[in-house]
């Protein structure tokens, strides 16, 4: 499975970005697909995860009301809208795919930074 990221960069704090996700390669079964962020100096955190099953999402408390998780299902690609971004929305932005079997697999990263 590859996960390619898209859509980062430069922007100001209140601008808006959308990232976008698209997983490729060999058969799988996707249990969810969801975006993580680091920081410089900060460990990796869940940014917002959606679930195959029913769509439910869940998103970090930090970016609730201002980031918005979607798929396309038919192209098996997830986007991520993040608007009135801080300047602590600043990182390196990671997709993350799981399996059915519990596999996980990750992007490249894509780096979002958000000048004051």
């Amino acid at each position: 499975v590859q996960l390619v990221e898209s859509g980062g960069g430069l922007v100001q704090a209140g601008d808006s970005l959308r990232l976008s996700c698209a997983a490729s390669g060999s058969s799988f079964s996707i249990n969810a697909m969801g975006w993580y962020r680091q920081a410089p100096g900060k460990q990796r955190e869940l940014v917002a995860r959606i679930f195959e099953a029913g769509g439910s999402t869940n998103y970090a408390d930090s970016v609730k009301g201002r980031f918005t998780i979607s798929r396309d299902n038919a192209k098996s690609t997830i986007n991520l809208q993040m608007n009135s971004l801080k300047p602590e929305d600043t990182a390196v932005y990671y997709c993350m795919l799981v399996t059915m079997f519990g596999m996980d697999y990750w992007g490249k990263g894509t780096l979002v930074t958000v000048s004051s």
